[in-house]
């Protein structure tokens, strides 16, 4: 049976072979430039020399990384439309498992077979791609630092393992209970994508109890890029603040005064001091402000990876079991 899968499915490993190859000629080519860049450049550097440094590698790499990230997060919907679909669903379409399905190998060892080389192999595609990509722009990471952020956190390390192995089951399974390749396909990319958006945004945040803790408004909060805005309730919120690469559950967070109460417009106009922006910072420190800062620490980061790769390989079971119990059903 693996002799016959790989019969099967050589042509579709030696086009994942070769188009691995190209990209890790160009990662390697990618990581190289900007770990030049990072020495030449970001290495050492100090005050505004830095700022302008990073928006010269954001301004140098962004349409180049954000491409790569963009194919790899494909990659797994592509596996699943294109290797899990036609996988059962083109042998009813073409009759052929009258033929497959009656030999001595049993339709529940056909599958298990199958699932295992192919979905195995898939997961290896996507790891690999998924470390190119990862070492490749290591240096950008870590100067951007936007780990959690959904299209670096989905094509980083070893998620993308999951979600490839997922969309191929699922492809599979879509195949044998539509039993018509171009709908199984259609369909496994429609519920792939909706589950991809669904994760980042219903699901991940909430895999782990959030940590809160008072943070006092200094000067070294405001020089981080973060903006006082006046709601139209004429209290004040903090917004785009995030603390050593942690992942803040909101966006914008209430401010308080000393003694808890809301910070107020009125409270505000002493330090409005637009001559002396720096004079009116102090002002403002001196004022004893907080917020409540609510967040992932950034040392979860891993732990997230883990929970989200077992979380996509237990769906893939499940999915694997409901097929088998369908191929019997069926039988």
């Amino acid at each position: 049976m693996i002799w016959l899968t790989w019969r099967q499915f050589r042509a579709q490993t030696l086009v994942a072979v070769g188009a691995l190859a190209l990209l890790t000629v160009y990662l390697v080519y990618l990581g190289g430039e900007i770990r030049t860049f990072y020495d030449t450049r970001i290495a050492g550097c100090e005050a505004q020399a830095c700022d302008v440094a990073r928006m010269d590698l954001r301004a140098g790499f962004d349409d180049a990384i954000s491409l790569m990230v963009v194919l790899l997060i494909a990659v797994p919907g592509l596996i699943g439309a294109f290797w899990g679909a036609p996988l059962v669903a083109q042998e009813v379409e073409q009759r052929t498992d009258r033929l497959v399905w009656n030999q001595s190998v049993t339709r529940a060892r056909w599958l298990a077979v199958k699932l295992t080389v192919v979905g195995l192999f898939s997961g290896a595609v996507a790891g690999l791609f998924s470390l190119l990509l990862t070492w490749s722009v290591s240096r950008y990471d870590e100067v951007v630092g936007e780990r959690f952020a959904a299209l670096s956190f989905d094509s980083r390390n070893i998620v993308p393992i999951g979600y490839a192995l997922f969309a191929f089951v699922l492809g599979t399974v879509v195949g044998m209970v539509v039993r018509r390749t171009l709908p199984a396909m259609a369909i496994t990319l429609v519920v792939f994508a909706v589950v991809q958006l669904l994760v980042p945004t219903l699901v991940r945040q909430n895999l782990l109890p959030p940590v809160t803790e008072t943070v006092a408004i200094d000067l070294a909060v405001l020089d981080s890029g973060v903006g006082l805005h006046l709601k139209d309730d004429n209290t004040f919120d903090i917004q785009g603040y995030v603390a050593g690469g942690s992942w803040p559950m909101e966006f914008s967070f209430p401010i308080y005064a000393a003694d808890g109460s809301p910070y107020v417009g009125e409270d505000a106009v002493p330090c409005l001091i637009p001559d002396d922006p720096e004079v009116g910072d102090a002002c403002t420190v001196a004022q004893d402000l907080h917020f409540e800062y609510t967040y992932q620490p950034g040392s979860r980061y891993w732990a997230f990876q883990w929970i989200e790769l077992s979380l996509f390989v237990a769906l893939s079971l499940l999915l694997s079991g409901f097929g088998f119990l369908w191929l019997r059903r069926r039988s």
